[in-house]
Protein backbone atom coordinates (compact mmCIF):
# COMPACT_ATOMS: atom_id res chain seq x y z
CA UNK A 1 0.00 0.00 0.00
CA UNK A 2 0.72 3.73 -0.97
CA UNK A 3 1.94 4.41 3.27
CA UNK A 4 4.45 1.22 3.45
CA UNK A 5 6.29 2.21 0.07
CA UNK A 6 6.30 6.18 1.26
CA UNK A 7 7.84 4.89 4.56
CA UNK A 8 10.41 2.03 2.67
CA UNK A 9 11.60 5.07 0.39
CA UNK A 10 12.37 6.83 4.09
CA UNK A 11 14.21 4.20 5.97
CA UNK A 12 16.35 3.16 2.79
CA UNK A 13 17.99 6.66 3.09
CA UNK A 14 18.06 6.94 5.83
CA UNK A 15 18.42 4.70 8.68
CA UNK A 16 22.04 4.96 8.00
CA UNK A 17 21.91 7.94 10.12
CA UNK A 18 21.67 5.42 13.19
CA UNK A 19 24.88 3.85 13.11
CA UNK A 20 26.96 6.50 14.06
CA UNK A 21 26.38 5.53 18.02
CA UNK A 22 29.44 3.22 18.39
CA UNK A 23 30.32 0.62 20.70
CA UNK A 24 32.49 -1.11 22.62
CA UNK A 25 35.05 1.89 22.89
CA UNK A 26 36.81 2.81 19.49
CA UNK A 27 35.82 -0.78 17.63
CA UNK A 28 32.17 0.25 17.22
CA UNK A 29 32.93 3.73 16.60
CA UNK A 30 35.37 2.84 14.09
CA UNK A 31 33.64 0.42 12.18
CA UNK A 32 30.75 2.73 12.25
CA UNK A 33 32.29 5.36 10.44
CA UNK A 34 33.75 2.90 7.74
CA UNK A 35 30.49 1.86 7.09
CA UNK A 36 29.32 5.37 6.65
CA UNK A 37 32.18 6.47 4.72
CA UNK A 38 32.25 3.52 2.03
CA UNK A 39 31.25 4.54 -1.16
CA UNK A 40 29.86 0.56 -2.18
CA UNK A 41 26.77 -0.46 -1.03
CA UNK A 42 27.35 -3.99 -1.68
CA UNK A 43 30.95 -4.32 0.09
CA UNK A 44 28.46 -3.07 3.08
CA UNK A 45 25.45 -5.28 2.71
CA UNK A 46 28.01 -8.39 2.33
CA UNK A 47 29.50 -7.01 5.30
CA UNK A 48 26.82 -6.14 7.93
CA UNK A 49 25.40 -9.75 8.79
CA UNK A 50 29.05 -10.91 10.16
CA UNK A 51 29.21 -7.78 12.28
CA UNK A 52 25.34 -8.25 13.93
CA UNK A 53 26.23 -11.48 15.17
CA UNK A 54 29.45 -9.73 16.94
CA UNK A 55 27.04 -7.45 18.47
CA UNK A 56 24.96 -10.29 19.56
CA UNK A 57 27.39 -11.80 21.05
CA UNK A 58 28.19 -8.21 23.30
CA UNK A 59 24.96 -7.71 23.97
CA UNK A 60 24.59 -11.49 25.45
CA UNK A 61 28.04 -10.90 27.58
CA UNK A 62 26.03 -7.74 28.99
CA UNK A 63 22.53 -7.17 28.39
CA UNK A 64 22.27 -4.47 29.85
CA UNK A 65 24.60 -1.70 28.45
CA UNK A 66 22.19 0.74 27.04
CA UNK A 67 24.71 1.44 24.10
CA UNK A 68 25.71 -1.83 22.68
CA UNK A 69 21.58 -2.26 22.73
CA UNK A 70 21.11 0.85 20.92
CA UNK A 71 23.80 -0.42 18.04
CA UNK A 72 22.49 -3.64 17.63
CA UNK A 73 19.05 -1.95 17.08
CA UNK A 74 20.50 0.44 14.40
CA UNK A 75 22.73 -1.78 12.68
CA UNK A 76 19.44 -4.69 12.56
CA UNK A 77 17.19 -1.70 11.34
CA UNK A 78 19.92 -0.66 8.43
CA UNK A 79 19.96 -4.37 7.25
CA UNK A 80 16.20 -4.95 7.50
CA UNK A 81 15.59 -1.61 6.07
CA UNK A 82 18.17 -1.29 2.75
CA UNK A 83 19.59 -4.99 2.49
CA UNK A 84 17.00 -7.65 3.33
CA UNK A 85 14.17 -8.27 0.04
CA UNK A 86 12.38 -11.42 1.42
CA UNK A 87 9.74 -9.86 3.46
CA UNK A 88 9.80 -12.54 6.06
CA UNK A 89 13.22 -12.45 6.83
CA UNK A 90 13.13 -8.47 7.08
CA UNK A 91 9.89 -8.76 9.48
CA UNK A 92 12.15 -11.31 11.75
CA UNK A 93 15.50 -8.68 11.44
CA UNK A 94 12.79 -5.76 12.17
CA UNK A 95 11.70 -7.73 15.10
CA UNK A 96 15.29 -7.95 16.46
CA UNK A 97 15.53 -4.48 16.05
CA UNK A 98 12.26 -3.22 17.52
CA UNK A 99 12.87 -5.23 20.37
CA UNK A 100 16.61 -3.81 21.23
CA UNK A 101 15.27 -0.41 20.53
CA UNK A 102 13.13 -0.80 23.51
CA UNK A 103 15.76 -2.65 25.94
CA UNK A 104 17.72 0.64 25.10
CA UNK A 105 14.82 3.20 25.98
CA UNK A 106 14.29 0.92 28.91
CA UNK A 107 17.94 1.67 30.61
CA UNK A 108 17.35 5.33 29.72
CA UNK A 109 14.58 5.65 31.50
CA UNK A 110 12.66 3.46 33.96
CA UNK A 111 9.74 4.75 33.08
CA UNK A 112 10.01 4.33 29.43
CA UNK A 113 10.12 0.54 29.78
CA UNK A 114 6.81 -0.91 28.05
CA UNK A 115 5.87 2.54 26.36
CA UNK A 116 4.43 1.11 23.21
CA UNK A 117 1.65 -1.17 24.80
CA UNK A 118 0.69 1.53 27.27
CA UNK A 119 -2.14 3.79 26.15
CA UNK A 120 -2.17 7.25 23.64
CA UNK A 121 -2.49 9.52 26.87
CA UNK A 122 -0.04 7.96 28.98
CA UNK A 123 2.47 6.82 26.26
CA UNK A 124 2.31 10.63 25.73
CA UNK A 125 2.75 11.33 29.39
CA UNK A 126 5.92 9.44 29.81
CA UNK A 127 7.02 11.19 26.39
CA UNK A 128 7.06 14.01 28.75
CA UNK A 129 8.72 12.68 31.18
CA UNK A 130 12.01 11.80 29.15
CA UNK A 131 14.68 14.32 29.35
CA UNK A 132 17.76 14.99 26.70
CA UNK A 133 19.90 12.41 28.09
CA UNK A 134 17.26 9.88 26.65
CA UNK A 135 17.28 11.44 23.23
CA UNK A 136 19.71 8.71 21.38
CA UNK A 137 17.80 5.82 22.90
CA UNK A 138 14.64 7.64 22.03
CA UNK A 139 15.52 8.51 18.46
CA UNK A 140 16.63 4.46 18.25
CA UNK A 141 13.44 3.01 19.57
CA UNK A 142 11.51 5.41 17.12
CA UNK A 143 13.35 4.35 14.05
CA UNK A 144 13.24 0.54 14.70
CA UNK A 145 9.95 1.04 15.14
CA UNK A 146 9.32 2.51 11.84
CA UNK A 147 11.01 -0.13 10.31
CA UNK A 148 9.19 -2.81 11.56
CA UNK A 149 5.93 -0.98 10.57
CA UNK A 150 7.76 -0.82 7.25
CA UNK A 151 8.21 -4.58 7.33
CA UNK A 152 4.19 -5.14 8.13
CA UNK A 153 2.60 -2.33 5.75
CA UNK A 154 -0.12 -4.55 5.01
CA UNK A 155 -1.29 -4.92 8.64
CA UNK A 156 -3.85 -2.14 9.55
CA UNK A 157 -3.17 -2.58 13.33
CA UNK A 158 0.58 -1.75 12.51
CA UNK A 159 -0.29 1.24 10.69
CA UNK A 160 -2.28 2.33 13.53
CA UNK A 161 1.02 2.88 15.37
CA UNK A 162 2.27 6.18 13.34
CA UNK A 163 0.28 8.59 15.94
CA UNK A 164 2.86 6.87 18.66
CA UNK A 165 5.47 7.30 16.49
CA UNK A 166 5.07 10.43 15.18
CA UNK A 167 4.46 11.52 19.01
CA UNK A 168 8.20 10.40 19.59
CA UNK A 169 9.37 12.14 16.69
CA UNK A 170 8.22 15.26 18.21
CA UNK A 171 9.49 14.90 21.62
CA UNK A 172 12.93 14.28 19.94
CA UNK A 173 12.31 17.48 17.95
CA UNK A 174 11.49 19.18 20.85
CA UNK A 175 14.10 18.05 23.45
CA UNK A 176 17.03 18.21 20.45
CA UNK A 177 15.97 19.18 16.83
CA UNK A 178 19.88 19.12 15.49
CA UNK A 179 20.35 15.63 16.78
CA UNK A 180 21.46 13.22 13.62
CA UNK A 181 21.38 16.14 11.61
CA UNK A 182 17.84 17.01 12.01
CA UNK A 183 16.53 13.61 10.93
CA UNK A 184 13.16 13.67 13.25
CA UNK A 185 12.41 16.89 11.37
CA UNK A 186 12.77 14.70 8.22
CA UNK A 187 10.70 11.75 9.32
CA UNK A 188 8.16 14.11 10.31
CA UNK A 189 8.01 15.40 7.16
CA UNK A 190 7.18 12.22 5.45
CA UNK A 191 4.58 10.92 8.28
CA UNK A 192 2.65 14.57 7.25
CA UNK A 193 3.34 14.18 3.52
CA UNK A 194 1.68 10.09 3.78
CA UNK A 195 -1.61 11.54 2.92
CA UNK A 196 -3.35 15.21 0.57
CA UNK A 197 -5.44 17.18 2.75
CA UNK A 198 -8.72 15.51 1.58
CA UNK A 199 -7.61 12.59 3.44
CA UNK A 200 -6.53 14.04 6.27
CA UNK A 201 -3.04 15.07 5.26
CA UNK A 202 -0.80 17.86 6.25
CA UNK A 203 1.70 18.12 3.88
CA UNK A 204 2.70 21.71 3.95
CA UNK A 205 3.69 21.09 7.82
CA UNK A 206 5.79 17.76 6.25
CA UNK A 207 7.55 20.57 3.86
CA UNK A 208 8.13 22.68 6.75
CA UNK A 209 9.91 19.77 8.77
CA UNK A 210 11.66 19.05 5.59
CA UNK A 211 13.02 22.46 5.11
CA UNK A 212 14.23 22.71 8.78
CA UNK A 213 16.10 19.49 8.48
CA UNK A 214 17.50 20.48 5.15
CA UNK A 215 18.74 23.47 7.33
CA UNK A 216 20.32 21.72 10.26
CA UNK A 217 21.90 19.59 8.06
CA UNK A 218 23.90 22.07 6.08
CA UNK A 219 22.48 20.59 2.97
CA UNK A 220 25.08 17.44 3.19
CA UNK A 221 22.93 14.52 3.34
CA UNK A 222 21.45 14.19 -0.35
CA UNK A 223 18.86 11.77 1.28
CA UNK A 224 17.00 14.75 2.93
CA UNK A 225 16.52 15.99 -0.79
CA UNK A 226 15.41 12.72 -2.45
CA UNK A 227 12.68 12.06 0.49
CA UNK A 228 11.40 15.83 0.32
CA UNK A 229 11.38 15.21 -3.67
CA UNK A 230 9.36 11.57 -3.39
CA UNK A 231 7.46 12.27 -0.18
CA UNK A 232 6.44 15.85 -0.23
CA UNK A 233 6.56 16.98 -4.32
CA UNK A 234 5.17 14.30 -5.89
CA UNK A 235 2.01 14.29 -3.40
CA UNK A 236 1.23 17.76 -4.16
CA UNK A 237 1.98 16.86 -7.45
CA UNK A 238 4.81 20.09 -7.88
CA UNK A 239 7.45 19.02 -10.76
CA UNK A 240 9.75 22.03 -10.37
CA UNK A 241 10.73 21.66 -7.25
CA UNK A 242 10.78 17.74 -7.63
CA UNK A 243 13.26 17.79 -10.67
CA UNK A 244 14.92 20.88 -8.57
CA UNK A 245 15.91 18.94 -5.64
CA UNK A 246 16.77 15.92 -7.49
CA UNK A 247 19.17 17.63 -9.91
CA UNK A 248 20.92 19.06 -7.26
CA UNK A 249 21.56 15.61 -5.83
CA UNK A 250 22.55 14.72 -9.01
CA UNK A 251 25.76 17.53 -8.96
CA UNK A 252 26.37 17.10 -5.84
CA UNK A 253 29.94 15.09 -4.17
CA UNK A 254 28.71 12.08 -2.51
CA UNK A 255 31.72 12.12 -0.53
CA UNK A 256 31.60 13.84 2.82
CA UNK A 257 31.96 12.66 6.73
CA UNK A 258 29.76 10.06 7.58
CA UNK A 259 27.78 10.42 4.64
CA UNK A 260 29.34 9.11 1.93
CA UNK A 261 27.21 5.43 1.80
CA UNK A 262 24.20 7.37 2.46
CA UNK A 263 24.83 10.22 -0.39
CA UNK A 264 25.76 7.44 -2.60
CA UNK A 265 22.65 5.72 -1.89
CA UNK A 266 20.41 8.98 -2.52
CA UNK A 267 22.40 9.15 -5.68
CA UNK A 268 21.16 5.83 -7.20
CA UNK A 269 17.63 7.03 -5.63
CA UNK A 270 17.51 10.33 -7.20
CA UNK A 271 18.07 9.13 -10.95
CA UNK A 272 15.12 6.57 -10.50
CA UNK A 273 12.88 9.15 -9.16
CA UNK A 274 14.19 11.54 -12.31
CA UNK A 275 14.02 8.81 -15.01
CA UNK A 276 10.29 8.10 -13.94
CA UNK A 277 9.01 11.62 -13.64
CA UNK A 278 7.35 11.84 -16.95
CA UNK A 279 5.72 8.64 -15.94
CA UNK A 280 4.28 10.44 -12.85
CA UNK A 281 3.62 13.69 -13.32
Amino acid sequence: MATGRRISGLLVLVTFLMVGSGCVGNIGSNLSSAILNHPDPETVKESIPSYLLLIDSFIADAPRDRVLLETGANLYAIYASAFVEDEGRAALLAEIARGYGERALCRAARAACGLSQRPFEEYSRRLEDLDEGAVPALFSYTTTWLVWIKTHSSDWLALSDLPKVEAALERIVELDEGYRHGSAHLYLGVLKSLRPPSLGGHPEDGRRHFERALALSWGRDLGFRVEFARSYARLVYDRELHDRLLNEVMAADPVAPDLTLLNTLAKRQARLLLDSAEDYF
